[in-house]
């Protein structure tokens, strides 16, 4: 197997998850930007939501099987049916107040769930290799919470140990090491990627900054964990995608590749931000200052105190880096949750009411970043 390809060619891309936030961005871009076919392969949790993939849902190139990764013969099954020249693996439970509660769902869906894929993915492989048909990646999307919690300097790298300190980031640290054991083992053709806090449209209102936005517009309280010093890199998430798209193609096989905003913020800060952003561009709202609205709630247990990514590798192997820096990214995403309210509207009015999710013993509302 080649180990610096000069460029995969991708005509057909399985996509895990592809109905989440990230996925669903990535599935959007894949479909306005390349010629490839794309399958979606989602069960629809809570999260999942077919709505952020209107915009390409006739687009004869994409494809939407509604199944669960879990389901080793329907997984099979597609892999069968559409015989992927790649997989872009999202699919996963990620939210880390969720997984205090409720870690077997962690375990199954994330450990279990990726288990299943390699092990189609690997047959696929195999029985492309005997025939010698083009190449094949299986690329799994991981995050920078499987390095744990660092200081107040310093930032991870691809060679930082796995120090996770949540049900979530332990069953993510536990699918990156199945996947580099089905490389090692079984030579499967394997990139991984660890990235840093994402945000941007059409994010699930669990997450930061969407629910801060939202609660801001309703004039509901604005709940930071502790004193909100605890630091996350943000990374606009189409900066993301297209470094996504770039390891996929490019990325060495066998390789880590840690991809961040390089736009580090405390959680107060990020706050006040969206604040400042929604003063000035609703400066007759009743809500304003809106500020006024912040609330400090008890901690996360085990939370983890600040997050920082090296990119220097991938900026170096596949010259990318980030466009967008927090500010305009952040404006982007402000203006975006202004002018698509039917969207939110239609997830809160749903299974998620920006209630605290997890962590039921604790009052107040809260939010994971």
């Amino acid at each position: 197997m080649v180990n610096s390809p000069a460029g995969r060619n991708i005509k057909t891309i399985l996509v895990t998850g592809g109905a989440g936030f990230i996925g669903s961005a990535f599935v959007r871009f894949l479909l306005k930007e390349t010629d490839a076919m794309v399958i979606n392969l989602d069960k629809l949790t809570y999260a999942g939501n077919v709505s952020s993939l209107e915009d390409v849902v006739d687009d004869p190139r994409y494809h939407f099987e509604h199944h669960d990764i879990c389901d080793q013969s329907k997984v099979n099954q597609i892999f069968e049916t559409y015989r992927p020249d790649a997989v872009a693996h999202f699919a996963a439970e990620s939210h880390v107040d969720r997984s205090i509660d409720r870690p077997g769902d962690f375990v199954n869906t994330n450990i279990v769930g990726t288990y299943t894929l390699l092990n189609s993915a690997l047959a696929h492989w195999q029985s492309r290799r005997s025939a010698d048909v083009g190449s094949f990646i299986f690329h799994h999307v991981s995050t920078d919470e499987v390095f744990g919690s660092l200081g107040q300097s310093g930032q991870f790298t691809e060679a930082s140990p796995y120090k996770p300190n949540s049900p979530y980031s332990a069953s993510k640290a536990s699918a990156d090491h199945l996947v580099r054991a089905w490389h090692k083992t079984y030579d499967l053709p394997v990139v991984i990627t660890n990235c840093s806090n994402n945000y941007g449209p059409y994010q699930f209102p669990e997450k930061l900054i969407p629910l801060m936005i939202i609660n801001a517009l309703s004039g509901t309280s604005m709940p930071i964990y502790g004193t909100g010093e605890n630091i996350r890199d943000w990374l606009f998430v189409d900066d993301h995608v297209n470094a996504l798209w770039d390891v996929v193609r490019f990325g060495f096989n066998g390789e880590t590749y840690n991809i961040g905003g390089g736009e580090e913020r405390r959680n107060i800060d990020v706050v006040t931000t969206i604040c400042a952003i929604l003063d000035e561009v609703l400066p007759d709202s009743i809500h304003a200052p809106h500020s006024s609205l912040i609330e400090f709630i008890t901690d996360r247990p085990g939370h983890d105190l600040r997050y920082a990514i090296d990119t220097s590798k991938i900026n170096q192997e596949l010259n990318w880096s980030a466009n967008e820096n927090f500010e305009s990214g952040l404006r982007k995403t402000v203006e975006w949750y202004l002018t698509n309210e039917t969207w939110w509207k239609n997830v809160m009015d749903g299974s998620y009411r920006g209630e605290r999710l997890g962590l039921a013993d604790i009052k107040n509302f809260g939010v994971t970043e």
